[in-house]
């Protein structure tokens, strides 16, 4: 099993939807980080814009992984409650979910704030003289 399926699998574990959202708000914070060091580079100007919209998106993909760990907490409990006798393989199954997409969703954060943190250096050191 090569490294492609194993992502593709814990993607699919963690529920379309939300790693979706999630990857979605990792791709755009991206876009804005790298857009933001291309601004100070060419322009001399600091990146104001970019860096907001890079702090604010980063931050909805880590309150969006811990929306989809509730939402996995939640359907575990409920699988636990319909069947009565709680069967450790499904409520494993929802806390597995409920796992994966908080892990990716502080994922998305740290990555983004790393990003974050060495633009507003960039930024702080060329704009204070």
């Amino acid at each position: 099993m090569n490294i492609s399926n194993i992502i593709l699998n814990i993607f699919i574990d963690g529920g379309p939807l939300f790693m979706t959202l999630i990857l979605f708000c990792l791709i755009l914070t991206i876009f804005f980080i790298v857009q933001g060091f291309m601004i100070i580079r060419k322009t001399d100007k600091p990146a104001k814009k970019q860096l907001q919209l890079a702090i604010d998106i980063s931050l909805l993909g880590l309150v969006l992984g811990f929306l989809g760990s509730i939402f996995g907490l939640i359907t575990a409990f409920d699988s636990v409650e319909v069947m009565g006798n709680p069967v450790p393989e499904i409520f494993a199954a929802g806390l597995k979910v409920s796992l994966i997409t908080a892990g990716f969703g502080l994922s998305t954060f740290l990555i983004g704030r790393i990003g974050i943190t060495f633009l507003k250096a960039l930024q702080d050191n060329q704009f204070d003289d």
